[in-house]
C-alpha cells in the first residue's frame, strides 16, 4: 500500500504533492514499483495534528481521486478517513477501500455506513484522537488490550454485515516507542484474529528517534522493521517507499519457500 498524503502537515511528505503533475508522477512511480493499493490521506493523523473540517477534507480528496482514476483507471484507491460522509463520497467517486484510524470510534455512523458501502474496511487500533493519543499509553497488557479492542470491533462489524475486514495494530498511535517495539516483537499473536494484518511503520518516530536521525533518513530502518513485520505475519505493508518495501517482500517470500 503506497501512501499519498495530500495534507500540508503530514510528518514526512506533507505539502510535497500540490500539483496534478506531482500527484500523477507519484502514483505512476508507486504503480511501477509494485504497489497494489494507493492510500490517499487528506487529514493528517500525526500527533497534535490540526483538525480539518469535513468540507476541507472533501475539497482536498475528491478531485485527487477523480484525477488518479482518470489517468490510471485500474488503480485500487484506499481512502484514509474516520468520517462516514467522507467514506460515502469517496466510494461514490471510485475508492474501493476505507482506512479508518479509529475503527469507528470517532464517527458513530461509520460502521453502519461501511456495511452499506460493501467495500473492504481497514480498522486501526488507537485510543483517543490524534491530539490526545500520546497521553493515553497506559496499558494493563499491551497485546491483550489490543486484541480485546479488535475482538469487540470485529464482533460489532460482523453483526452489521461487514465482511471484508483488515486490522492495523496502529504503530505510533497511543503507544510509546518501547510499546511499539513490544508490539512488533509479538505481532504474530494478532494473527489469531484470522484477518489480514496491515503494518504501517514507514519512517515513523519509533525508527528515527531510536536511531537519533530524522524521518528523511529513516528508510533503511524502515526496511529492517518491514522485514521483521513480514516474518511475523504482516499481510500488507503501508509505505512511503514502495520499491524498497517490494524488495523486502521478495526476499522474505524466497526465505519462506
Amino acid at each position: 500500500m503506497g501512501i499519498l498524503n495530500v495534507t500540508p502537515d503530514s510528518f514526512y511528505d506533507g505539502g510535497h504533492f500540490k500539483s496534478d503533475t506531482s500527484i500523477l508522477n507519484q502514483v505512476e512511480l508507486m504503480h511501477n514499483e509494485g504497489a497494489t493499493f494507493i492510500d490517499i490521506g487528506a487529514h493528517s493523523s500525526k500527533p497534535s495534528a490540526m483538525d480539518v473540517s469535513e468540507v476541507e477534507e472533501l475539497q482536498r480528496l475528491l478531485p485527487i481521486i477523480e484525477l488518479i482514476l482518470k489517468h490510471f483507471p485500474e488503480t485500487l484507491v484506499s481512502v484514509d478517513t474516520f468520517r462516514s460522509e467522507i467514506a460515502k463520497k469517496a466510494v461514490k467517486a471510485g475508492a474501493c477501500m476505507i482506512n479508518d484510524i479509529s475503527a469507528g470510534h470517532l464517527d458513530a455512523d461509520m460502521l453502519t455506513t461501511m456495511a452499506q458501502l460493501k467495500v473492504p474496511y481497514l480498522m486501526m487500533h488507537m485510543r483517543g484522537t490524534p491530539k490526545t493519543m500520546q497521553q493515553l499509553t497506559d496499558y494493563d497488557d499491551l497485546i491483550k488490550d489490543i486484541f480485546f479492542y479488535f475482538s469487540e470491533r470485529i464482533t460489532k462489524a460482523r453483526s452489521l454485515g461487514i465482511i471484508d475486514l483488515i486490522i492495523d495494530p496502529g504503530f505510533g498511535f497511543a503507544k510509546t516507542t518501547a510499546q511499539n517495539f513490544e508490539l512488533l516483537q509479538k505481532l504474530q499473536l494478532l494473527k489469531i484474529a484470522g484477518l489480514p494484518l496491515l503494518v504501517g511503520i514507514s519512517r515513523k518516530s519509533m525508527i528515527y528517534k531510536t536511531l537519533k536521525t530524522t524521518a528523511q533518513e529513516a528508510l533503511n530502518g524502515t526496511s529492517v522493521l518491514n522485514t521483521v513485520a513480514l516474518q511475523k505475519g504482516a499481510s500488507i505493508l503501508r509505505v512511503h517507499d514502495v520499491k524498497e518495501a517490494m524488495q523486502c517482500i521478495a526476499l522474505v517470500e524466497l526465505l519462506n519457500e
